[in-house]
């Protein structure tokens, strides 16, 4: 069993589903409203452990409602929540999500997320020193991913940035995370001056660019690979990205190649769309192989 840890934020999604997102000024009727554990560290954790990994969470949650529901989620899912800390001073951070049209529109309030400090990473190094792979996102503060990834880079421990939400980066991140998997626009912003060809080509095995229904694009050393994304009936899209990340990690540090690992990475995403809320259709270990092999 291959050992993750993850490093990133929790939150409770508040989430509303309507036929049409409403223009500015504009109050429309929507469908229904729900509250479900979220958070893109969350996601990413809950969903390499129902693929298998033993996951390892390091985060920050308020002494509040929302965080007590948060770490019980983590429990039911077999997440190890030792280095997740309820704070009393910040309330839990919330994301706040539109299903319509057949996306998402969200936005992340960080609350407790904000104290993900690199002291605080420090007090998890022995852990993350064992780890086969770390996963990372940008809902956490900056120097906070900056710290992880020189931790990383000087264990030797494989650091996979997820770079979401869209901010700029140092070079130095760049250079020393393993894997980077940003979306379309994410890589526009990460790699201004260049093309995403450019881009690419410069960061062979490393970058991964995602591109929704289509799949993910990467160079091999030699050619621009796509591969492809599987065909499904999308109820909820949130958390598909999560999926992906989780899938990939896990794929990776249990020796497969990048492009098992993708296909792997795109099967699980692929389901995860096909149930509500960010964490309700991520799949487990068997419902990828099962649908892999069909």
């Amino acid at each position: 069993m291959s050992k993750l840890v993850v490093i990133g934020s929790s939150s409770m999604d508040l989430v509303v589903s309507a036929a049409k997102r409403p223009s500015a000024g504009e109050t429309i009727i929507g469908d229904s409203f729900k509250t479900v554990p979220g958070g893109k560290g969350a996601n990413q954790a809950v969903a390499a452990a129902r693929l298998g990994a033993d996951v390892l969470m390091i985060g920050c949650v308020g002494k509040d409602n929302y965080g007590k529901a948060i770490l019980d989620n983590f429990k039911k899912n077999n997440v190890r929540i030792d280095y997740v800390e309820p704070v009393t001073h910040y309330d839990t951070g919330t994301a706040h999500i539109i299903l319509a049209e057949g996306d998402n529109s969200i936005i992340v309030v960080k609350g407790a997320n904000d104290l993900l400090t690199p002291d605080y990473i420090d007090k998890a190094k022995d852990v993350i020193q064992a780890a086969d792979i770390v996963l990372i996102q940008q809902e956490i503060p900056e120097e906070t991913v900056e710290h992880v990834a020189e931790l990383c880079h000087s264990f030797q421990v494989p650091l996979l940035l997820n770079p979401a939400p869209a901010r700029e980066i140092s070079q130095n991140v760049i250079e020393k995370a393993a894997y980077l998997t940003p979306n379309e626009h994410e890589v526009t912003i990460l790699f201004k001056g260049l093309t995403k060809d450019e881009a690419l080509k410069k960061y062979p095995n490393k970058l991964f660019i995602t591109e929704g229904k289509r799949g993910v694009r990467y160079f091999d050393g030699e050619k621009e690979v796509l591969v492809p994304s599987y065909k499904v009936e999308a109820v909820d899209t949130t958390g598909a990205g999560d999926t992906f990340n989780a899938a990939f990690a896990v794929a990776l540090s249990e020796g497969k190649s990048v492009k098992e690992s993708l296909q792997f990475a795109n099967r699980a995403a692929s389901l995860s769309v096909t149930k509500f809320g960010a964490q309700g259709g991520m799949p487990t270990r068997d419902e990828v192989e099962r649908k892999l092999q069909a």
